[in-house]
C-alpha cells in the first residue's frame, strides 16, 4: 500500500495551473476587498453635499467600515476553522458584494451606514480564509511569494477604485461605483472551482474523493495510486481554536504577534492619513506632498513582492525584524531631509518596510499556527491590528495638535515600528523554521514535542 503524506505532497509540488487559478481568483477577491474603502473616499464630497452631512457624521460613517472589518475578521476567521474556509469565504464574498451594491441604493446616511457596516463584515472575513487557504496548498518554496502577490492587490484595488470613480461618477452618478461591486457575484462560480477547505477538514469529514482530486490537481493532474493511504494532516486539538492560541507554548507568540500587528497598522494608517499634511507643514506644496503618497504606495507594492521572495529564502522572521527597524529609521529621517530626491527615496523605503512588512506578517501568522486554527489566528491578529488602524489617525491628530516640530512628529511615528520589531523578535520559534521550507503544522509539532 502506498502512503502519501499530504503536507509533503503539497509542499513539494511544482507551481501548476491549479496554483495559478487559486492565486488569480484570490487576487481578484482581494482587489474588490479594498474597493469599498477607497470608493467611500471618492464619493464622500458628493454625499456630504447631497445629504447635508457634517464632517463628523461623514467621518463616523467611514469608521463603520473599519469597525465592520475588525468584527468580520475575528468572527469569520473563527467560523472558517469551524465550518470550512470555502463556505465562509463564499458567504463573505456574497455579503460584501451585496452590501456594497446596496450602498448605491441608500436613501440617506442611516441606511448607507448599515450597508457600509455589513460590507465591512464581509471584507474582514475574506482575508483570513484566503491567506489560510493559500498557505495550505502553496508549494512551500513559494508560500510567502504567493501571499505577497495577493497582498499587493490591496494597493492595486485601491488604484482601480479611484480610476473607476474618476470615470463612472461624472457619467453615471455616485451610485454607479457601488453597483460595480456586484461583479464578484457574477464570477463566484468560477472562483469556487479553485477555493477549497483545508486538507485536514476534508480528511476529517471523510471527503476522500475531494481530497484525492485536489492533491492530484496540485501535482499537475497526475493520478494518485488507487491504493494510496493519505496521512499527515494534523488532527484538531481539544478545545476551541481561540483557546488553542494560548496553549502548547503559543501564548507568548500570540501576544507578541498581536502587539506587532497593532503597532504596525497604527503606524501605517497614521502615516497614510497625515503624511501629506506633515509634508505641507515641512514647507512643501500640496501637489508635492501628494506625490509622497503615490511613492509610498508604489514602494509598498515593490517591497511586498521583494520581501515575499526574501522570506522564501531566509525565513519570514529574519526578514520582518530588520525591515521594521529600517522603516523606523527611514520614517524618522523624513523629518530631517530637504532634498526632494532623497525624500522620495526615503518615502519609497518607508512604504516598502511598513506596508510591505505588514503584508508579509500575514504570511508569518498563517505559517506559525497549525492548519485547524489558521483562519482563527489570522482573523484575530487582523482584528487586533484593525484597532491599531483605527487609533493611527487619532494618534497623528494628537501629535499635530501639540504643535511639535515636524522632525519630532516623524520620530514619534517611527516608535511603533521599533516596538513591532521588538515584538516579532520575542516571538518564540523553538525548533520551527517558519517560512523557510517547513510546513507550519509539522514544524510546530516538532517544536512542542522536542522542546525540553
Amino acid at each position: 500500500m502506498t502512503r502519501i503524506d499530504i503536507h509533503d505532497h503539497l509542499g513539494s509540488a511544482r507551481f501548476t495551473r491549479f496554483h495559478f487559478g487559486m492565486l488569480f481568483w484570490a487576487c481578484f477577491v482581494i482587489t474588490f476587498d479594498m474597493y469599498d474603502l477607497v470608493t467611500y473616499g471618492s464619493v464622500l464630497p458628493v454625499l456630504i453635499k447631497k445629504w447635508a452631512m457634517s464632517k463628523v457624521q461623514a467621518g463616523a460613517i467611514g469608521s463603520y467600515g473599519f469597525f465592520g472589518m475588525m468584527v468580520g475578521a475575528v468572527l469569520f476567521g473563527i467560523l472558517a476553522d469551524r465550518f470550512g474556509r470555502k463556505r465562509i469565504l463564499t458567504a463573505s464574498v456574497i455579503l460584501f458584494s451585496v452590501a456594497t451594491t446596496l450602498c448605491g441604493f441608500a436613501s440617506g446616511p442611516a441606511t448607507f451606514s448599515i450597508f457600509r457596516t455589513l460590507a465591512g463584515l464581509g471584507i474582514g472575513g475574506i482575508l483570513p480564509a484566503v491567506i489560510a487557504m493559500l498557505t495550505d496548498y502553496a508549494p512551500k518554496r513559494l508560500a510567502n511569494s504567493m501571499v505577497a502577490i495577493v497582498m499587493c492587490f490591496f494597493s492595486i484595488g485601491g488604484i482601480l477604485a479611484a480610476v473607476a470613480a474618476l470615470y463612472l461618477i461624472p457619467a453615471f452618478g455616485w451610485q454607479s461605483v457601488y453597483w460595480a461591486a456586484f461583479l464578484p457575484l457574477l464570477f463566484l462560480p468560477f472562483m469556487l472551482k479553485y477555493f477549497f477547505d483545508s486538507p485536514a477538514v476534508l480528511l476529517k469529514r471523510g471527503r476522500l474523493g475531494a481530497l484525492r482530486s485536489v492533491l492530484s490537481k496540485a501535482d499537475g493532474g497526475a493520478d494518485l495510486p488507487a491504493d494510496a493511504e493519505l496521512e499527515g494532516a494534523l488532527a484538531k486539538e481539544s478545545g476551541s481554536p481561540v483557546g488553542a492560541l494560548f496553549t502548547r507554548r503559543r501564548a507568548v507568540g500570540t501576544v507578541m504577534i498581536w502587539i506587532a500587528f497593532f503597532m504596525c497598522l497604527l503606524m501605517v494608517n497614521g502615516l497614510t492619513t497625515w503624511l501629506p499634511n506633515l509634508m505641507v507643514e515641512a514647507g512643501y506644496a500640496l501637489g508635492s506632498s501628494l506625490t509622497f503618497m503615490i511613492v509610498l504606495n508604489a514602494g509598498a507594492i515593490a517591497g511586498t513582492l521583494l520581501l515575499g521572495k526574501l522570506a522564501d529564502v531566509w525565513g519570514v522572521k529574519r526578514v520582518l525584524i530588520p525591515m521594521f527597524l529600517i522603516a523606523a529609521v527611514s520614517l524618522a529621517l523624513l523629518g530631517f531631509g530637504n532634498r526632494m530626491a532623497v525624500l522620495l527615496l526615503l518615502a519609497a523605503i518607508t512604504g516598502a518596510c511598513t506596508m510591505g512588512a505588514q503584508n508579509i506578517s500575514y504570511s508569518f501568522v498563517s505559517q506559525y499556527y497549525p492548519s485547524f486554527m489558521r483562519s482563527t489566528a489570522i482573523g484575530l491578529a487582523s482584528g487586533v491590528g484593525r484597532l491599531g488602524a483605527i487609533a493611527g489617525p487619532t494618534f497623528g491628530g494628537i501629535l499635530l495638535t501639540l504643535g511639535l516640530p515636524v522632525e519630532t512628529n516623524f520620530l514619534f511615528f517611527a516608535v511603533p515600528g521599533i516596538i513591532a520589531a521588538l515584538a516579532f523578535l520575542f516571538v518564540p520559534l523553538t525548533a520551527t523554521r517558519i517560512g523557510k521550507g517547513r510546513d507550519g503544522d509539522a514544524a510546530f509539532e516538532e517544536a512542542v514535542t522536542s522542546a525540553p
